[in-house]
C-alpha cells in the first residue's frame, strides 16, 4: 500500500482559504487546462432537440414546471452524427458543449440502480424503434405517436428513473408511452465501450517491452501508431515481438524499446470508426465541463480515439519508473490516482501536504478527495524533474434534490454560481433537461455563455493553492471508457 507521511499538517482546504480573491479571478479569466489523459471513446459536439414536445415536472410544494423533452443531436468530433436523451433534468446545457464517451462508474449512473432500465428504454423506444404504428401497439396507445410525441414519452420514462422526479408527459399520447415504458423496463448490463485502452500509462527500462495495454472497443479494427516525435527504433508490437499497425477487441499492446535508448517516452494512439453502442453516457469536457450529462440514444459510424503514455528509464539506470493514471471515482467522491513503479527503487511524490512511497515493482492507488461540481488540477513531480498534469471536473450527480419533486432544483436558462453547470433560474420555458433556448432550439437547456467563467472560478479554487499538490503528469493508468 501507500506509505503515507505526514506533511506539516498541510490541508487543501486551508490552502484554498487562504487564498486570494484576486488569483481567483485572475484565474477564471483563464480556460481550465486540458487533461493530459485521453479516456478514450467518441467525442462529439451538442446541436439541438430535434424532435420533442412538453412535459410538465410536478413539485411537492411547488409550482408545476412546463418544460421541453426530447432528442438531441450531436455531431462527431471527427465524423459521424449521435442522437441522445437527457439524464440530469435540473441542469442545463452549454451551447455547442463538447461532450466525450464516459463509463457509467464517472458519471451521475454510478450509484443509480435503474441505470440498466434506462438502456431498456432506449433498446426498445424511439429512434431504436423506428415502426411507430408498432410502438404505438405495444404501448396501447389508439393511432399512431409522431416522432415527436414518442421522442416526449421515452424522455419523461428516462427522466423518472435518472432523476427520481414526478414528471408527465403533457401529450396524452406520450405520457401512455412513458408509463409503458417505464412499467416494462428491465435491467440490462452497461454496454461496452466504444474504445478503450487500459492501462493508459505504461513504464519500466529500456531493453524490455513495456505493457501490455489491452485494446476494448465495438469497432471490428483499430488503427495503432506512436505519436511524432517517438525516438527512433521504438515500436508497437505484440506479445510475440511483432510489429502491430492494427488492434482488435481484447487484443494487447506492447511498446519495444531498445536498449541503447536513452530515457524518454512516446505517447500511442488508437483509432478507428464504428457504431457506439446504445446506452453510452455523454458528459462535457474541457470548457463544457457540467454541461448536462447524456445518454445515446441512437448512432451512425463515429470516430472514437483513445490514447496511452509510455516512460521508461535507461536500461543501466537505477531508480525509479512510475506510470501514473486517474479516474474519476464518483462512488468515494473524488480522484483514484493510480501509480505504477515499475522502477527498481522506490517512487516518493507528495500530494496535498501528504508524501507517498511507492515500492519498486508495486502500482498503488490513492483518492484524492474532490467535491462534486468541483473543477480540479492535480500535479506530481516527477523523478527527472518534470511534472505531470491532470484536470476535469467531478459531474457525479444529477441536481434533482429531494427526489426531485419535493422543492429541488429548477430548470434553468444560467448556471448558478453555487454549482458549476447549476440549476437555478427564472425562465421555465422549454428545455429537454432544463430551460432557456440560447441557439436556435439547442436543448433550451439552460444554455449559457456564463458556464465557462463559472467553471474557471471551480478550477482557480484548486488551482490557486497549486504549489502544494504536486502530481506526476503521468497518463491514466486502468481508466476504461466503459
Amino acid at each position: 500500500m501507500f506509505r503515507v507521511q505526514r506533511r506539516g499538517g498541510t490541508r487543501l482546504s486551508a490552502v484554498l482559504a487562504a487564498s486570494s480573491l484576486a488569483a481567483i479571478t485572475a484565474i477564471a479569466a483563464a480556460a481550465p487546462a486540458q487533461a493530459e489523459d485521453n479516456p478514450g471513446g467518441a467525442t462529439a459536439v451538442l446541436g439541438g432537440l430535434v424532435k420533442s414536445g412538453k412535459a410538465v415536472i410536478h413539485k411537492d410544494g411547488g409550482e408545476d414546471q412546463k418544460l421541453s423533452a426530447g432528442l438531441f443531436s450531436l455531431s462527431g468530433a471527427n465524423g459521424g452524427e449521435l442522437t441522445t436523451y437527457c439524464i440530469d433534468i435540473f441542469n442545463p446545457t452549454q451551447a455547442k458543449a463538447e461532450y466525450r464517451e464516459t463509463p457509467w462508474d464517472e458519471s451521475s449512473l454510478h450509484d443509480n440502480e435503474n441505470a440498466g432500465k434506462i438502456l431498456w428504454i432506449l433498446q426498445n423506444s424511439y429512434p431504436q424503434k423506428s415502426d411507430l404504428a408498432q410502438l404505438s401497439k405495444d404501448a396501447g396507445i389508439d393511432g399512431t405517436i409522431s416522432e415527436d410525441e414518442a421522442a416526449a414519452g421515452t424522455q419523461v420514462a428516462i427522466w423518472r428513473f435518472s432523476d427520481n422526479v414526478n414528471v408527465e408527459a403533457d401529450d396524452a399520447k406520450a405520457e401512455k408511452l412513458a408509463d409503458y415504458l417505464e412499467t416494462n423496463a428491465k435491467a440490462l448490463e452497461e454496454p461496452k465501450p466504444s474504445l478503450s485502452l487500459s492501462p493508459s500509462a505504461v513504464s519500466g527500462k529500456a531493453g524490455e517491452k513495456l505493457g501490455p495495454i489491452k485494446v476494448a472497443t465495438s469497432a471490428g479494427q483499430v488503427n495503432v501508431a506512436l505519436n511524432p516525435g517517438a525516438p527512433a527504433g521504438v515500436k508497437v508490437v505484440n506479445k510475440d515481438g511483432q510489429a502491430m499497425s492494427t488492434a482488435k477487441d481484447g487484443e494487447d499492446l506492447y511498446v519495444d524499446v531498445p536498449a541503447d535508448a536513452e530515457a524518454g517516452e512516446a505517447g500511442l494512439t488508437v483509432k478507428g470508426s464504428t457504431v457506439i453502442p446504445i446506452g453510452r453516457v455523454f458528459t462535457g469536457f474541457g470548457k463544457s465541463e457540467g454541461s448536462q450529462t447524456q445518454i445515446l440514444a441512437g448512432s451512425s459510424e463515429a470516430s472514437v480515439e483513445a490514447g496511452a503514455s509510455v516512460t521508461w528509464t535507461g536500461a543501466d539506470t537505477s531508480g525509479p519508473a512510475p506510470a501514473i493514471s486517474t479516474k474519476n471515482n464518483c462512488a468515494e467522491g473524488g480522484v483514484d490516482i493510480t501509480v505504477a513503479n515499475e522502477g527498481d527503487k522506490e517512487f516518493v511524490f507528495e500530494l496535498a501536504g501528504k508524501k507517498y512511497e511507492i515500492g519498486a515493482g508495486k502500482t498503488e492507488t490513492v483518492l484524492f478527495p474532490v467535491e462534486e461540481d468541483q473543477a480540479y488540477e492535480i500535479k506530481i513531480a516527477m523523478p527527472d524533474g518534470s511534472e505531470k498534469v491532470f484536470t476535469g471536473m467531478l459531474d457525479c450527480k444529477t441536481d434533482s434534490t429531494n427526489g426531485g419533486a419535493t422543492g429541488g432544483s429548477e430548470p434553468s436558462n444560467a448556471p448558478s454560481p453555487a454549482s458549476v453547470g447549476g440549476s437555478e433560474g427564472t425562465d421555465t420555458t422549454g428545455t429537454s433537461g432544463s430551460t432557456g433556448n440560447t441557439e436556435g432550439d439547442l436543448a433550451e437547456t439552460g444554455s449559457s455563455s456564463s458556464t465557462p467563467v463559472i467553471a474557471g472560478v471551480a478550477v482557480a479554487l484548486l488551482v490557486v493553492g497549486g504549489a502544494t499538490v504536486f502530481f506526476v503528469r503521468r497518463r491514466k493508468a486502468g481508466t476504461p471508457a466503459a
